[in-house]
């Protein structure tokens, strides 16, 4: 079972590394940078060995690196594209530091241009920024459907993979508090709702999972993340989704409000219904 939270990156990758093995996890997320802001600190490239060997030595998963939530491709002013831009390929560079892992992105929102421009937008970016010989697959997340947000639904995903001119290089990253809030019963209808993704993306294009609850109930468009087992969502049907053959192998990302004291219990319980 390949399980990790969110962890700050401001100590570097080795620490983050070492936080991991702490909590019982043996992979994680990070931001590339503040996740409000877009200022990146310069790699430490001793660090990133540190990192990788310690890694190596552990089994270690993959690892998901998070884009901030200021990066919006879609946006509706061109200078908040063009900012957006020059931080995606900015981070590319950076994650081939770390090569081999995936860097998780919210699509973005449209702010008014409506879902087809977006998706217009959002491939036009990716298609400008991705390259052949990068080693770090960019996945795009589920997201719950707030406002303007691109990716409510699993056809927008798919609309704009249908657009990529390297499919190779771009997976999904499936959200359960976002695809809960954007309407998808998986806690009634887990099977359904993984037959409906694999008919319109491809379970194949599945190479992560945001495990968290929700605090809100199904398709309120919110994104209000809970702990696991706190939320609409329930420990019954997120146990069902950690069991599921079908999401074998992928990392399980946690992104609940805790602390490292509930991470561990989390990494812990998760663990447990895996191995059950």
């Amino acid at each position: 079972m390949l399980i990790g939270n969110h962890l700050a990156a401001s100590k570097g990758y080795a620490a983050m590394g070492k936080n991991a093995l702490e909590l019982g996890a043996n992979t994680f997320a990070f931001f590339t940078r503040n996740p409000r802001g877009g200022k990146a600190k310069k790699m430490d490239e001793a660090d990133v060995e540190k990192f990788l060997n310690l890694a190596k030595e552990n089994g270690f998963g993959k690892i998901v690196a998070h884009a901030p939530y200021t990066m919006n491709l879609c946006a509706a002013k061109e200078d908040i594209r063009a900012f957006s831009k020059n931080m995606f390929v900015d981070d590319m560079q950076r994650m081939e530091y770390t090569p081999g892992n995936y860097y998780n992105f919210h699509p973005g929102s449209h702010v008014g241009q409506g879902v087809e421009a977006g998706i217009e937008m959002i491939a036009e970016v990716m298609n400008d920024v991705l390259t052949p010989e990068q080693n770090t697959t960019v996945l795009l997340e589920t997201m719950a459907g707030k406002g303007s947000e691109v990716g409510g639904k699993f056809e927008e995903l798919r609309a704009i993979l249908d657009r990529i001119h390297l499919p190779e290089k771009v997976g999904v990253c499936f959200d359960t508090c976002h695809v809960w809030d954007a309407g998808y019963d998986i806690a009634g209808h887990l099977d359904e709702v993984l037959a409906e993704f694999d008919r319109v993306i491809g379970l194949d294009r599945l190479y992560a999972v945001h495990f968290n609850d929700s605090l809100n109930e199904r398709g309120s468009h919110k994104d209000r993340h809970a702990k696991i087992g706190e939320g609409q969502i329930g420990a019954k049907a997120l146990e069902r989704v950690v069991k599921h053959p079908l999401l074998a192998g992928r990392p399980f990302i946690l992104e609940t409000p805790n602390d490292d004291a509930g991470y561990q219990r989390e990494i812990a319980l998760v663990r447990e219904w895996a191995e059950a």
